[in-house]
């Protein structure tokens, strides 16, 4: 069976046109079994390439023009980092009717966090923190822009457009006027004045992976390079519950405006995935609504 699609533009991917690549292009690797990872994800679709690799496709062209980014970056991160991530192994030439270019990785064990089901969420915020702030240190000379590198301010329409969408009708998702006021309070937030850092911009569940409770890897660098850091907070929200989330603020020392517009990205983020994936990733639009309600709950303003 061909990867679920979630994307208009989308190519057709499936278990033999991950084999004829690896054939064609790696044949030292060809007799190793080829088998879908789930649960899909949403930028690169994954195929299991024997036990300890795993073939990663763009889905989208937007995704395909991280390929190279990757490769170049991601070695050179990881020494200074606490958890493992991704070691690209090789790069793949666009062939068999798959248009770009696409990665053999290692193969990184661990098991996603489930929001909600956390056993250690004091350990784990503390893991968390450390990968955050080891990877906000690491060296800016060079790095890309991140994929979320742009302000509050400039996803005001696309955070508005998508609470507009989503609160509308009877059966409306969210509660527009709470939603809004919780967005317009981060949007007075004072801004980031600081030099862009090292983000990697989408730590949420489907990105970090577990042993024994404790984070053990940090995956998909599609939307890293450099920003602001509060972008990398938005973790708080979509992983840890409320009672571990002062001890992850504590140890990034982040102040009142740059945890008010953590709470900003975290909400904004949720709010479109939830509108794009509501009807083609029941996963990823229930870790969204678990992310809207988390936020809502919460006391408004900054501490």
């Amino acid at each position: 069976m061909p990867a679920a699609k979630m994307h208009a533009d989308e190519p057709d991917i499936d278990t033999t046109l991950v084999r004829g690549l690896i054939a064609g292009q790696f044949p030292h690797w060809a007799e190793l079994p080829v088998e879908r990872v789930d649960p899909a994800g949403t930028s690169n679709a994954m195929y299991r390439l024997g036990t300890d690799l795993v073939v990663r496709l763009p889905r989208t062209p937007g995704a395909a023009g991280d390929v190279a980014t990757e490769h170049v970056w991601l070695p050179r991160l990881a020494p200074g980092l606490p958890a493992a991530i991704p070691v690209p192994l090789g790069m793949g030439r666009p062939a068999g009717g798959y248009p770009w270019s696409w990665s053999v990785f290692g193969w990184v064990p661990g098991e996603n966090p489930v929001p909600g089901r956390i056993a250690e969420p004091e350990l784990l915020a503390a893991d968390l923190a450390e990968f955050v702030a080891a990877l906000h240190r690491a060296e800016p000379a060079g790095a890309p822009a991140s994929y979320r590198s742009e302000t509050l301010a400039a996803r005001d329409a696309a955070t508005r457009a998508a609470i507009a969408e989503l609160g509308a009708s009877a059966a409306a998702e969210v509660d527009a006027a709470a939603v809004t006021a919780l967005w317009e309070e981060a949007l007075r937030a004072e801004p980031w004045s600081g030099h862009p850092v090292w983000i990697h911009a989408d730590l949420q569940p489907g990105n970090l992976l577990l042993a024994d409770g404790r984070l053990a890897a940090v995956i998909d660098f599609g939307c890293a390079g450099l920003g602001e850091p509060a972008v990398d907070l938005i973790s708080a929200w979509y992983v840890l519950p409320a009672v571990a989330r002062p001890a992850f603020r504590a140890a990034l020392a982040a102040d009142g405006a740059m945890w008010t517009r953590a709470r900003g990205w975290a909400l904004s983020i949720a709010l479109m995935e939830l509108t794009y994936y509501k009807e083609t990733n029941p996963v990823m639009a229930a870790i969204a609504r678990h992310v809207i309600g988390e936020l809502l709950a919460e006391a408004p303003g900054p501490e």
